[in-house]
């Protein structure tokens, strides 16, 4: 298990194919898909390929991606966060995404201030973009706490986003 960083309450780590289970959950619960373009999954088996076809390779091409949330007081698994490069931006993008039980405890915050931490000190970047649909409140606030501000509207996979940046 590769530990990509750690917060006061979380580990964020490298996906393994093993996770499919707790992604499969994650990303078939209808409520924490309402504001992404993603589509629910449909099993496990989907599950594990898309772990294999993007975070996982996402390692091996860029060096690093999103990475699963562990609560380490549980060890449970509640979503994941991380850096990803965008090639349709040429940028590098900050996300989370937790299940609903661990929603308003701050738990997005702290993992996407960590990120944003990590990819200036670890990875050298100068500049981090966040892209949210407007609509979603709760991530937006996420986004500015963690000192990202708007920037602009652009479309992606299809649906409106509200772009927002920080720069180191």
């Amino acid at each position: 298990m590769k530990v990509i960083l750690e917060t006061e309450r979380l580990f964020l780590r490298e996906y393994v194919e093993a996770d499919a289970e707790a992604f499969f959950k994650l990303n078939s619960d209808p409520e924490v898909l309402r504001f992404v373009p993603d589509k629910g999954l449909l099993n496990v088996e989907q599950a594990r390929q898309i772990l294999v076809d993007h975070p996982i390779a996402d390692y091996r091409k860029y060096g690093f991606g999103r990475g699963a949330c562990i609560l380490k007081s549980t060890g449970e698994q509640i979503g994941f966060a991380g850096l990803k490069y965008l090639e349709e931006f040429g940028e590098v993008d900050v996300a989370f995404r937790l299940m609903r039980t661990h929603w308003g405890q701050g738990l997005a915050t702290e993992a996407a201030l960590a990120c944003v931490r990590f990819g200036f000190a670890k990875l050298g970047l100068k500049r981090i973009i966040g892209l949210v649909m407007p609509e979603n409140i709760a991530s937006v606030r996420v986004l500015e706490k963690t000192g990202l501000r708007y920037a602009e509207t652009v479309t992606f996979w299809g649906s409106q986003f509200s772009k927002y940046v920080i720069t180191q």
